[in-house]
């Protein structure tokens, strides 16, 4: 059995989560062995929403930036380890996504800020990170990355199933009734979700998100608006298909 520490901040950007993953290397079955979260404060996530589009030395910003999520990372590895009551030394390795800016697969590119080789040396920990790379090179959209794990722990031999993960963008994976079989996996993005949601709740009420849905559930649907939101092109577009805030 391995331990991993698994580590997203998400399109909303109010924290760090840390969850501890045991994988067996057999059947590669997967457990929660804990979880954690840091907060992220309103000027590091108002400076990367902001390196979401282009701005006077952004460059240097990004890099600066890159290095105090790192921080925030390291911050949240060393909570769910003093939680769990491990050492640096009992962790194979951090899978570590970062926080992207700019998602242009169409472009060859999609940049997420994180200083690996800092969170590493803070942590003592390998780090695995750039997880879209590869697969934009391929000629793929390197989005969204839950749907091999999604395959991982709720395919089924007899049936299929569809799973839908409302994250600040919304994505889709359609497994196969046998995942071992020809037919792939899919996953897309189908369109923004919280992202969307917690901008519109910090614009109208100055709260972070509407909890559990109590300010939505008192209003009506704006047909209109509705409407207009969905005749965006993105919505007509066939999968593969990803997409991030800076275009919602």
């Amino acid at each position: 059995m391995r331990r991993f520490v698994g580590l997203m901040s998400g399109t909303s950007v109010d924290a760090v989560d840390a969850a501890l993953l045991e994988i067996d290397e057999g059947d590669f079955g997967i457990r929660t062995g804990g979880f954690a979260s840091v907060a992220i404060d309103d000027a590091l996530r108002d400076e990367l929403h902001a390196l979401q589009a282009s701005g006077p030395d952004e460059l240097a910003r990004a890099m600066q930036a890159a290095s105090a999520l790192a921080d925030r990372y390291a911050r949240a590895v060393e909570a769910l380890l003093l939680q769990c009551d491990l050492r640096a030394e009992q962790i194979t390795a951090i899978g570590a996504h970062g926080q992207t800016v700019r998602h242009r697969p169409e472009l060859g590119y999609s940049i997420q800020l994180l200083n690996a080789a800092r969170l590493s040396e803070r942590c003592r920990i390998a780090v695995v990170h750039d997880l879209r790379a590869a697969d934009i090179a391929a000629g793929g959209q390197g989005a969204p990355l839950v749907p091999a794990f999604h395959a991982q722990v709720f395919r089924s031999p007899l049936e299929r199933r569809a799973i839908v993960n409302l994250g600040g963008i919304a994505n889709v994976t359609l497994l196969p009734a046998d995942c071992g079989s020809e037919e792939p996996v899919r996953g897309f993005d189908t369109g923004p979700a919280n992202t969307l949601l917690d901008g519109w709740c910090r614009r109208h009420t100055g709260r972070a998100f509407d909890e559990g849905g109590e300010w939505a559930r008192s209003g009506t649907v704006h047909d209109a608006l509705l409407a207009r939101m969905l005749a965006d092109p993105y919505f007509a577009l066939p999968p593969p298909k990803s997409t991030g805030r800076d275009r919602f």
